[in-house]
């Protein structure tokens, strides 16, 4: 299993999940089907050649080595003496979707995809199949026909009737639309033209980019990040389920790139029965520490689950937020009751619709509690400070299975010394100073201090080599 924790174990021997044992008839072993090197697991213990790679499913009692010669992947059977102790939420819809080809299958599909017609995927789009196909977006099997996109729009639900608040879909122009025909398969490539997976493709149908935008994004404003990016897409939706034959390169993220059933595997590993996620797209400043420990001290675990997709512009780079975590974490947190993971989705900036959304990807990574802030996943003005919050109330109770923790304003009182909120601080707002990622970026552009009230001093030193290039 790869390890989000600061120091990974050695390369050539790695432990299998707690409780783990062997069948009868002594140790398990499996051959790749390429090389015939031989993986083996005995006496508790996964043995292989340095540098592969472990990955436990749970839920199939399989576990996956992938063989260090060929990189594919070979299953070994998981039977354990008693069920792990975990409490990690149930997925949304009850069933992580899995949609990875492997082995013969994707061997299979690399084959056909040169026969087939192609469709370019931008960075939100590569990452949308990704995230479709490792189960973060469960119950998505693939991009979203035309019924569910319509009933996502108006009533923030899919067809179904299960919650869902941000149409997952992918856009072309009208041209590229009809040389498509529903029944056949669709080759999915990245800007260069690597394939990256399958469209099983079953509709085609236009779209209204106005009505989207008022939907989603509450605004047509196109100096909105959303509006301006649906501006830009094709007038026409393809619809159907996808495979993932490549993943989308993620280049200097590998050690922390869990998927939902790695998490899920750590979480029983660790016995955790409760799990906040924690969403953010800034370095980690005083408030978010305050907040997370606030969650903490009621929770099991934290998933503390970075995006690292694409942003807008002006969002300090995802390497560099991700050193900003590793310090935190080492210096100033309980590293067994942390993970870290980076999250590989692209920033909509929907605000209120988006917080629901990330609270149902962390359900599906099996967080039980997601931490909701103040004006979570906005820009600009074009929210109110406690929309994300309010948005909760227009689910029925029961239909969401993660719990929002919400936490209002919160910053560093003179007066008491420390980081609070109105809840919590007696003093006036001129004893307050302002903890937010839009004041540490001013600081940083102004070439100011940052101060340890706004974050520590390892991440100050870590932001400030980077605003000057060093």
């Amino acid at each position: 299993m790869r390890s989000p924790d600061p120091e990974p174990p050695q390369p050539d021997e790695r432990r299998a999940p707690r409780g783990a044992s062997e069948a009868a008839g002594g140790p398990q072993e499996a051959k790749c089907p390429n090389c015939r090197t031989k993986i083996q697991k005995r006496d508790g213990e996964y043995l292989f050649l340095k540098n592969a790679i472990i990955k436990v499913d749970l839920q199939t009692r399989y576990s996956y080595a992938k063989c260090p010669r060929c990189k594919i992947w070979v299953s070994i059977p998981l039977t354990l003496e008693r069920p792990p102790v975990s409490g990690a939420a149930e997925p949304h819809g009850g069933r992580l979707v899995s949609r990875v080809l492997m082995g013969e299958a994707q061997a299979e599909a690399r084959g056909r995809a040169a026969e087939l017609p192609a469709v370019s995927l931008n960075a939100r789009t590569a990452s949308d199949l990704l995230l479709i196909a490792v189960g973060a977006y469960s119950p998505l099997e693939g991009f979203m026909g035309q019924a569910d996109y319509e009933s996502v729009i108006a009533r923030m639900r899919l067809a179904s009737g299960l919650p869902w608040p941000i149409p997952i879909t992918l856009a072309v122009d009208g041209r590229e639309a009809g040389a498509l025909r529903p029944g056949t398969d669709v080759a999915l490539s990245d800007p260069r033209g690597e394939l990256l997976g399958l469209l099983h493709l079953q509709e085609v149908y236009p779209y209204d980019r106005d009505l989207e935008a008022l939907h989603v994004y509450r605004t047509d404003d196109q100096r909105h990040p959303g509006v301006s990016y649906l501006a830009q897409r094709g007038d026409t939706l393809l619809g159907g389920p996808v495979d993932l034959v490549s993943r989308p390169r993620l280049r200097g993220f590998e050690r922390y790139t869990l998927d939902p059933a790695e998490t899920r595997a750590l979480i029983a590993e660790r016995g955790w029965r409760t799990i906040v996620g924690f969403q953010t797209s800034n370095p980690l400043n005083r408030a978010h520490e305050y907040i997370q420990k606030c969650a903490l001290e009621l929770m099991d675990g934290l998933l503390i689950h970075p995006l690292v997709g694409r942003t807008r512009l002006d969002e300090i780079p995802s390497e560099v937020r991700l050193r900003c975590y590793r310090v935190l974490i080492e210096q100033y947190y309980p590293r067994d009751r942390v993970l870290l993971a980076v999250f590989p989705g692209a920033m909509r900036y929907a605000g209120p619709r988006e917080a629901v959304f990330h609270a149902l990807i962390r359900q599906n990574y099996g967080c039980t509690h997601f931490i909701v802030g103040r004006d979570h996943a906005g820009v600009g003005r074009y929210y109110g400070p406690l929309d994300a919050h309010r948005i909760f109330e227009e689910f029925e109770p029961g239909e969401l299975k993660v719990t929002p923790l919400f936490f209002e304003q919160t910053f560093h009182c003179r007066r008491c010394g420390a980081v609070a909120s109105a809840k919590t601080c007696p003093h006036e707002p001129g004893e307050w100073t302002a903890l937010s990622g839009d004041k540490l970026r001013e600081l940083l552009s102004a070439g100011s201090h940052l101060p340890e009230e706004l974050t520590r001093p390892e991440v100050a030193a870590i932001l400030a080599d980077w605003a000057t290039g060093q």
